[in-house]
């Protein structure tokens, strides 16, 4: 579904403008809207920013194991 979105997970943490752009990438391709209407921003901002605060709590809470385990 989201094909465009890039990982995020690698030996060195995302930043948070590249965790921001991907969440609002999924909001998008999921509302079907790429820039959403006057009456809709603010749910669409807030989704934005719950993904984003999301994202950031699986890449910080994930163990990265070493390719030799």
């Amino acid at each position: 579904m989201c094909r465009n979105i890039k990982s995020l997970r690698s030996s060195t943490p995302p930043t948070d403008e590249e965790v921001a752009l991907a969440a609002l990438q999924y909001v998008r391709k999921v509302s079907g809207y790429r820039t959403p209407s006057r009456v809709n921003k603010d749910v669409f901002d807030a989704a934005v920013a719950e993904i984003a605060d999301s994202t950031h709590r699986l890449i910080d809470g994930l163990s990265i194991a070493s390719s030799g385990s």
